[in-house]
């Protein structure tokens, strides 16, 4: 999901960017979007807690666990849909305004296909899966009386103010340049929304072996593909007549000041690929053991930055040159190793499990492709050192099968800690999940999954705390998986 919160590191690289009339949207928050494992696509998993590890006997192995392959007898075609309603409730100086957004995805198509052997098992698989879904909202309207973006960038000399009539140069009585400065200050209303949306997807081609009795080994080959938009507005608008001097002397339609407004727009491509190796160990017909390797993740990106503003007077609208602003580069994000391991144990038809997973977020690095300055890349992935660290996400699930019936219930729970070394747990991801299946004959089976998650976020629109919002995250991600084995 989207993290809408912006370091103090990266606040610094934008405004600095911008006073070259250069815009760089890259920051640890485009790190984690890619960064962070997305909830898989099968229903079953979900429904346990994505903890599927230890068990990944069908073909969403793809995204858990490569050697559950395997244990696949039949030839297999699976498939789904899956959707995803994203809710923010954010409060903005003493308001709390709610906003949402969701998606609709054909999530998964698989094959697998069992090579006959005299002994032991060999499968090879075909899957295109959605991995990540980065669908997000942030919205919110309030009274800042502390400070304003006008203000807080016009004293940095950035030129958006500037060309918008909004600043002007402080002169000494020689008339040499000083600085930047403005009339306007505090006592705006300030509001905006940011729409997110956008999938990663993975190509996915899959191989295992029995290589000793019950012990089970895979490989993935994943190519990825994928594209995100990130639709950014903000304004700052005067409506107690605050401001009503000429905000550039000497020019008399500067009067009456009544609104600015900012639009940040940036598209990704993405492509990339990457590596999973996994184990499992089958200790009888009731207790499997896995463990897996995600290698890391390369993903090159083109990005189109766009960059929209105007202010509007009592008589004049000042526009920007969208041109002047915008930018289009390339650049690499690499994401850490992944290690993970887990167990189940079935019962009499009650199947628990549980998994864990170890990531070094400090790891992720950014390289220059096309277009970002060395010292600039350089920068970033100190930032992303100083401000990210190591977290074990774990995950819990059941499973029950209805005798006779051929019905199976499920539920799980699973966390997945913030990457920020300062955050509490309030910024953890949190996850409730059940889930319903239902097989017949060993041959056709449908599973539903659902997930409830929750987390606490914040976002700065400038600044360290002077325009800040802070967020109650709610998501509801619902999975539909159809299997057919013959």
């Amino acid at each position: 999901m989207a993290n809408f919160r912006i370091s103090f590191i990266a606040i610094l690289l934008f405004f600095l960017a911008f006073a070259q009339n250069e815009v760089y949207s890259q920051n640890t928050n485009d790190a984690l979007r890619l960064g962070y494992s997305g909830l898989g696509s099968n229903a079953r998993a979900l429904g346990m807690g994505n903890s599927y590890i230890g068990l990944s006997d069908d073909a969403s192995a793809a995204f858990f666990n490569p050697a559950g392959f395997g244990l696949i007898k039949k030839i297999e075609l699976s498939g789904g849909l899956s959707y995803l309603s994203f809710k923010n409730d954010a409060e903005f100086f003493k308001t709390t305004t709610n906003y949402s957004n969701s998606n609709t995805n054909l999530n998964r198509i698989s094959f697998a296909f069992p090579v006959p052997t005299t002994r032991g098992s060999l499968v090879f698989g075909l899957t295109y899966h959605n991995t990540t879904d980065l669908t997000g909202a942030l919205k919110f309207d309030g009274t800042n009386n502390k400070d304003s973006w006008v203000n807080y960038f016009s004293l940095r000399n950035n030129n958006i103010p500037y060309d918008l009539y909004l600043s002007y140069p402080l002169r000494d009585a020689q008339a040499n340049y000083i600085k930047d400065t403005t009339i306007i200050g505090s006592g705006l209303t300030q509001s905006g929304n940011i729409l997110n949306s956008g999938v990663v997807n993975n190509w996915t081609f899959s191989g295992a072996i029995e290589v000793y009795k019950n012990l089970f080994v895979g490989l993935n080959l994943n190519v990825v593909t994928g594209n995100y938009e990130s639709n950014n507005d903000y304004y700052e608008e005067d409506l107690n007549g605050i401001y009503q001097g000429e905000t550039s002397p000497g020019e008399p339609k500067t009067t009456d000041f009544q609104l600015f407004y900012l639009n940040r727009l940036i598209k990704w491509d993405l492509e990339g690929w990457n590596a999973k190796f996994g184990m499992l160990y089958q200790f009888n017909q009731n207790a499997r053991f896995g463990l897996t390797v995600q290698f890391p993740k390369e993903f090159d990106i083109k990005e189109k930055f766009i960059v929209n503003g105007r202010s509007d007077y009592a008589n004049q609208t000042y526009f920007l040159i969208q041109e002047d602003y915008s930018d289009e580069v390339e650049y690499r994000i690499r994401t850490p190793f992944e290690l993970s391991g887990g167990l189940s144990v079935n019962f009499k038809g009650l199947i628990a499990s549980a998994e864990a997973t170890l990531i070094d977020y400090s790891q992720i690095e950014f390289s220059n492709k096309a277009g970002l300055g060395e010292d600039y890349v350089a920068r970033v992935n100190k930032d992303v050192k100083d401000l990210l660290g190591t977290v074990v996400n774990y995950n819990l699930g059941l499973e029950y099968t209805v005798p006779d019936l051929g019905l199976r219930l499920r539920g799980g729970f699973f966390v997945k800690p913030s990457a920020y070394k300062e955050d509490d747990q309030n910024f953890d991801k949190k996850y409730f999940t059940g889930g319903i299946g239902f097989l017949a004959e060993d041959a056709v089976g449908i599973d539903v999954g659902f997930a409830h998650g929750w987390w606490k976020d914040l976002g700065d629109n400038y600044g360290v705390n002077l325009s800040r919002t802070f967020q109650d995250v709610s998501v509801n991600h619902l999975i539909l998986t159809v299997t057919y084995r013959f």
